[in-house]
C-alpha cells in the first residue's frame, strides 16, 4: 500500500470513529473502566466519555470530588448517573448514607458487587447473611424510591445442593426489593452460560455489565481473574451478540460496558462499533 492509500485509509477510519462518537452510544459506561484516567484528570476524562457518545453511566466513586461537584460534571457533559455502588458494610449499617449519595447523584439503582467471605470458598453462612442484609436494605431503599441490585462476581456459582449458591440467592432474595446486575464475564468465568441464566431468571436481571474475555482464559469461580483478559466486545468467548439478543427479552433495562484492562480507552470505540453493528 502506498503512502497516499495509507493516508486515505487512516482518514476514513478516523472519520468513521468521529461519526460514531457523534451518535449516542447504544449502552452506558461503568466509569471504573477509566479509573486510571480519572485519577489523573477528572474533567478531561469525563469530556472524553461524552465525546465517545456515552449518555448513561454507572458510578464507581467520585475521584476526589464532592458528590455535588461530581453531579455537576456529569450534568455539564450530558451524562446521567443510572446506578451507583454501595458497600456491603453500608447496606448492613448505614442505608441512609446510601440513599443520600444515590439521590445526590440522581441515580435510581444501587448496586453491591461483593459479599464478604473468607478465602475463596463461599459458604451457606455467607449466603444466608447476605440474604438477610440485602432483603432488609433493599426494602428500605425501595421505600426511598431506589432499586437495589446485587452484581454477581463468580463465587456464587460454586455448587450448593443440586444447583449453585446463585440459585439459592435468587430463590431467597425478595424480588420486590432485590434484583440483579449480571456481569456476563463473571457468569462465563465459572463456566456458566449468560443466555441460559437470563432465560432461567426472567425479569430478575435489571442491569448488565458487558465485558468480553480473551479466548483461552482459564475458568475461575473465586471472583478473581487477570484484568488483562478483558478484550474488545465481540472478540472474546463470552458470546456478547447472543447475550444482547436475549437480554432485552429477559427484562434488562440498562447496559454498561466495563473494561478493566489497561487498554480500556483504546478498546472502547471498537466495542461500541461492535454493539452498534448488532441487529
Amino acid at each position: 500500500m502506498n503512502a497516499k492509500s495509507t493516508c486515505l485509509l487512516a482518514g476514513l477510519l478516523l472519520g468513521g470513529l468521529v461519526a460514531l462518537a457523534q451518535k449516542p452510544a447504544p449502552v452506558g459506561l461503568q466509569l471504573y473502566s477509566f479509573r486510571t484516567q480519572f485519577a489523573n484528570d477528572v474533567p478531561g476524562t469525563m469530556a472524553k466519555i461524552k465525546e465517545m457518545g456515552f449518555r448513561e453511566a454507572e458510578i464507581a466513586g467520585t475521584y476526589g470530588l464532592s458528590l455535588p461537584d461530581f453531579r455537576k460534571l456529569l450534568d455539564q457533559n450530558g451524562i446521567k448517573a443510572i446506578s451507583t455502588g454501595a458497600s456491603y458494610e453500608d447496606l448492613d449499617n448505614n442505608v441512609p448514607k446510601i440513599v443520600a449519595e444515590a439521590k445526590a447523584l440522581g441515580a435510581k439503582y444501587v448496586v453491591c458487587t461483593w459479599i464478604p467471605h473468607a478465602g475463596d470458598a463461599f459458604t451457606i453462612y455467607d449466603a444466608d447473611r447476605a440474604i438477610d442484609v440485602f432483603n432488609t436494605a433493599g426494602k428500605l431503599l425501595a421505600e426511598n424510591g431506589l432499586t437495589f441490585c446485587y452484581h454477581n462476581h463468580g463465587y456464587e456459582f460454586q455448587t450448593y445442593k443440586d444447583g449453585t449458591f446463585f440459585d439459592y440467592l435468587a430463590e431467597n432474595l425478595d424480588p420486590k426489593s432485590v434484583n440483579f446486575e449480571m456481569d456476563v464475564f463473571w457468569v462465563k468465568a465459572p463456566g456458566y452460560d449468560p443466555v441460559a441464566l437470563l432465560q432461567k431468571y426472567h425479569k430478575r436481571f435489571l442491569l448488565m455489565h458487558l465485558k468480553d474475555r480473551k479466548p483461552g482464559t482459564p475458568d475461575s469461580n473465586n471472583g478473581h481473574s487477570d484484568v488483562e483478559s478483558n478484550v474488545t466486545l465481540g472478540q472474546g468467548d463470552v458470546g456478547i451478540a447472543a447475550i444482547m439478543k436475549q437480554a432485552k427479552k429477559s427484562g434488562v433495562k440498562h447496559f454498561f460496558i466495563e473494561d478493566e484492562s489497561s487498554r480500556s480507552m483504546e478498546q472502547m470505540l471498537p466495542s461500541l462499533t461492535f454493539l452498534s453493528s448488532l441487529k
